[in-house]
């Protein structure tokens, strides 16, 4: 992993008891789960003021007072949300790229006879429990994600998610079932988010119950449809669905 180096371009951000130096511009690069190691996008700044806002949401919800507040907490001065030119959508986003990022170090498969759509479930699974804390906030999230200026990147990363699950379930896929294995998981990932948010069982079990249903689905599906031109037919259907999730009205 590349090395971040520091400057002062943020020091004058920090209260008077804080004297930890500030990194440069966050490190971007593409993003493909079979090439490269996961980094994390986001300065050390960054990541302070943004995981500190992290804790205000369940009672501030994504909004810019959370934001405030997160940088108070970290040390920084108001005006260091102006780090975050998007907003609220910048907190999202930074909860939606720390999850996915967290899969791997949350979830291993010792037994080798467990099989990729085991695999596949499990780790769905537990990104969904990565939205517990925050569940009672996630609409206001999927409404801001849905504005046009959002609703590119949110698109990125529900396909990053849904290849970094592939990619963790030890899947080998080359050929074109690759791309439609993706598509259908992010409709099937982002669908049961949505029926989360108004689910209120025990430990969301009905939530849990609803993706195995949405995966048993997919698998007869897959079985059932033999050529390319029907799986496309399905994977637009499954955009579709996608996008309505995002609150689109499609």
């Amino acid at each position: 992993m590349a090395a971040r180096t520091a400057c002062p371009r943020l020091s004058c951000l920090r209260g008077p008891a804080f004297t930890k130096r500030c990194p440069v511009s966050p490190f971007h690069r593409s993003y493909h789960s079979y090439e490269h190691d996961p980094e994390s996008p986001f300065t050390d700044a960054e990541d302070s003021i943004l995981s500190a806002a992290l804790n205000h949401v369940p009672s501030q919800g994504f909004t810019t007072l959370a934001l405030t507040r997160g940088a108070e907490d970290a040390g920084y001065l108001d005006i260091s949300t102006n780090l975050f030119p998007r907003g609220p959508f910048d907190l999202i986003n930074y909860h939606l790229v720390t999850q996915r990022l967290a899969l791997k170090d949350h979830v291993q498969f010792p037994d080798p006879s467990i099989g990729v759509g085991a695999k596949v479930r499990t780790l769905a699974l537990q990104r969904l429990r990565g939205n517990k804390d925050i569940i009672h906030r996630w609409q206001e999230a999927l409404a801001i994600m849905a504005l046009p200026s959002n609703m590119s990147p949110s698109i990125a990363e529900l396909a990053r998610l849904s290849d970094e699950i592939w990619f963790l379930a030890s899947d080998t896929s080359v050929d074109t079932s690759w791309y439609t294995k993706r598509a259908a998981l992010s409709a099937i990932y982002s669908s049961t988010e949505l029926f989360m948010t108004t689910d209120a069982s025990v430990n969301h079990r009905e939530t849990e119950h609803f993706l195995d249903r949405r995966l048993r689905e997919v698998q007869s599906i897959g079985t059932a449809m033999g050529s390319v031109g029907q799986w496309m037919g399905f994977t637009a259907a499954a955009t579709i669905n996608v996008l309505r999730s995002k609150g689109m009205r499609i």
